[in-house]
């Protein structure tokens, strides 16, 4: 009986054991199947993150399409109202100058009607015989030499200033010509002017309108690092390429500016909003001086150079870089147009560009490097 016993309670526990393994098997493979759920869900999130990110990146690179596109297109109109200015410029001081002439002949014109109309009015009261008859009534040769002496000068000093009289004429109705011509040319330069500031307006909407929708694709800390990182690093080869160009086209008469330091004047009157070395983004630091100025303002370059680069560039707009030989470069960006192109002569002072804010930037500004081989140089030490 015992040991019926003993065997009974063997057989009841080795049913609950096995009843509490089969427990913890079920438990187990429902776990598994939680666990595959959750790590589906955890995938098909990160495919989800990863497509939005494509999509986002697609976006942005579409509209710094956009941007360049915008960019170029105010940069044109910029520059021909540029064009346009120094045309009212010349054509004023053309009108000024014509002017002065037109007056100036005209009171030589009056000048001379008061001479002819004294010469007149002495032959009128001579009593107003012909020379023959004055000739034939004269008894004593030496009066009648002396009279056609008189004749002849009288005649003469008549003709020299009828024949000033008909220059004087001549040459101002010529001035006057002109000078009508100068003032209906400032006319059409004032329409032209203001036709194209209305396509200056019109691209700068569609500019605004490009930003703010960049501005909708917001861009986390890590994200906007990337993206400066890869101006930067545009730029450092954009300038590489630059520097084997400044080597095969040597000038002799380009000395760098290594004598310079503390000579050079800044490229543009404006207030320093960040410094070379100051922070731009996590470790990132300005290689250069970021000014603010208003749009329009004249970019001057620092010193006499050739132009090695002049085009839009990703991250900065648009972009000169002057060669100053022995492998000194200044680099002037955000412009709003650009006044000369590759290849030109430039010389100290010079204006080179229009302060914009071309490439994304929100105020208006410059920003400038000096470069030596290839290396961002803190331009404090060469400007006053």
């Amino acid at each position: 009986m015992a040991f019926l016993l003993c065997n009974l309670s063997y057989i009841v526990n080795a049913a609950g054991y096995l009843a509490l393994t089969e427990k913890d098997t079920n438990q187990e493979s429902t776990n598994e199947q939680l666990t595959n759920v959750q790590l589906s869900d955890v995938k098909k999130a990160i495919a989800k993150q990863k497509n939005s990110i494509t999509k986002v990146n697609l976006k942005r690179a579409s509209l710094e399409k956009q941007l360049k596109t915008d960019d170029l297109a105010i940069a044109k109109v910029a520059k021909a109202i540029n064009t346009i200015n120094k045309d009212q410029q010349e054509t004023k001081k053309k009108i000024s100058q014509l002017f002065k002439q037109k007056a100036k002949l005209s009171s030589e014109k009056r000048q001379q009607e008061k001479i002819l109309g004294q010469q007149l009015r002495a032959a009128y009261s001579s009593g107003q015989h012909d020379y023959l008859k004055l000739l034939l009534s004269q008894k004593d040769p030496a009066t009648v030499e002396r009279t056609t002496t008189y004749y002849k000068y009288l005649n003469a000093a008549r003709m020299k200033e009828i024949d000033n009289f008909q220059e004087t004429i001549a040459s101002l109705f010529l001035i006057t010509t002109e000078h009508q011509e100068q003032v209906t040319r400032l006319d059409n330069l004032k329409q032209n002017q203001t036709l194209q500031k209305s396509h200056l307006q019109k691209n700068k909407t569609v500019r605004a309108q490009t930003i703010k929708l960049l501005n909708k694709e917001l861009l986390t800390n890590k994200q906007q690092l990337i993206k400066l990182e890869a101006h930067e690093s545009n730029l450092v080869k954009e300038l590489q390429k630059l520097i084997k160009i400044a080597k095969t086209k040597i000038s002799i008469d380009l000395n760098g500016l290594g004598k310079l330091k503390k000579k050079l004047a800044w490229p543009v009157k404006g207030k320093i909003s960040h410094n070379y070395g100051s922070r731009k983004q996590g470790y990132l630091k300005y290689k250069g001086v970021l000014f603010s100025a208003p749009v329009g303002r004249q970019v001057t370059t620092i010193h006499n150079g050739k132009v090695l680069f002049a085009d839009w560039l990703k991250g900065y707009g648009l972009v000169t870089v002057i060669d100053h030989g022995n492998g000194y470069m200044s680099l002037y960006g955000h412009n709003q147009t650009l006044l000369k192109g590759v290849g030109d002569r430039v010389e100290t002072g010079e204006p080179i560009a229009l302060v914009g804010q071309s490439g994304g930037q929100h105020q208006p500004g410059l920003y400038f490097e000096i470069r030596h081989k290839g290396n961002a140089k803190n331009p404090k030490l060469w400007c006053k």
